[in-house]
């Protein structure tokens, strides 16, 4: 997701999930061969599996981009045609791509050849349900046939079609139509081929209920699903994930909200200190910290500690310090008991 799922946000996700594929924010093909491979492609081990993200629509700089991303050791490149905001679509890639699919059919080709077809390094496609309000089916049908001849295996369909005029973004994730069934139909056609569904995915009963068999169409069970906002506002729910979806085995020790936390401030940390003095892209504790705000939504004392943590005033502090700051009891009031956070979560 663009601005939010970028390396610090993936190492948090990884504490909370061991198998979760992690992906990275849409990357543009310009913006990783033009403005800075290092800046762009650099992760830490900690967060395989990850995948690489493309926005792009010429074959010959995706390709190029799928080499670096072997190079770089991604464990899959995911060409997204499934953004429909007007700044993609000015680029000519993201959803506009779908009423192009032997454009996409080349793009994919050209990737697979540029890694050798290395199974290492999948190259998938990530798109929506329709264009407009055309509800055809034979459309994205036709679109994932198309593409899957130059044996892309992995499509990863939001279960919505892409507005391209007259919705922002934000109304294109809620206005229009679920259609869970469609993905399903997808299934149901392509067998071979791993299909996943995204959209309006809010939490693992969600999640589970459409991996079901039969859940939509009988004989028909779907290989995967792939969660974006939940899993950031509400990342607590990624703590299930291995035992849930992966099989794992209950943890010998029990993962705490507060565990994590410390985690995440024991690397920002490191990552302050390593990148220190940089002229470019030195770390700044809250550019991290910010994607674990959501850790202890909906918990008492969720809100203060948010504004601990949010608050400017304390940039300049170490973060193990306004850790320290945020699980302190807050001044009582006469009038109100109340208990402080470090009372009530962990």
């Amino acid at each position: 997701m663009l601005d939010w799922t970028d390396r610090h946000c993936r190492y948090f996700h990884r504490l909370l999930s061991s198998e979760a594929r992690l992906y990275t924010e849409m990357l543009t093909t310009g913006a990783i061969i033009h403005g800075g491979m290092h800046r762009f492609l650099d992760f830490d081990e900690f967060e395989h599996p990850v995948a690489l993200q493309l926005g792009g629509s010429e074959p010959a700089d995706l390709a190029e981009c799928a080499r670096l991303a072997l190079k770089w050791g991604y464990d899959e490149v995911n060409l997204n045609c499934g953004c429909p905001s007007e700044r993609v679509q000015r680029g000519a890639f993201g959803a506009c791509l779908m009423n192009e699919a032997s454009l996409v059919a080349d793009c994919i080709k050209a990737m697979i050849d540029a890694v050798d077809g290395d199974p290492k390094l999948p190259i998938t496609v990530k798109h929506r349900i329709g264009i407009d309000q055309s509800e055809s089916y034979d459309f994205v049908r036709d679109f994932v046939g198309t593409v899957a001849e130059t044996g892309c295996q992995v499509f990863i369909v939001h279960a919505r079609n892409a507005w391209l005029k007259g919705l922002s973004p934000k109304e294109n994730r809620e206005i229009p139509p679920l259609r869970y069934g469609t993905v399903h139909q997808l299934k149901r056609d392509f067998p071979h081929l791993t299909i996943v569904l995204n959209g309006g995915l809010a939490d693992n009963a969600a999640c589970l209920e459409q991996l079901q068999p039969d859940a939509e169409l009988p004989g028909v069970t779907l290989d995967g699903v792939m969660v974006g906002r939940a899993a950031y506002h509400t990342p607590w729910i990624l703590s299930e994930w291995d035992e849930q979806f992966f099989g794992h085995a209950k943890r010998s020790e029990a993962l705490t909200r507060e565990g994590v936390e410390a985690a995440m401030v024991a690397y920002v940390e490191r990552e302050m200190a390593r990148t220190k003095g940089w002229a470019h892209g030195e770390v700044r504790w809250h550019q991290v910290i910010r994607h674990i705000l959501g850790l202890y939504n909906g918990l008492p004392g969720a809100r203060r500690w948010r504004q601990v943590w949010s608050d400017h005033t304390l940039k300049n502090e170490l973060p193990s310090k306004v850790m320290r700051l945020a699980h302190q009891r807050p001044p009582r009031r006469e009038d109100e008991p109340g208990m402080g956070l470090a009372a009530q979560v962990g």
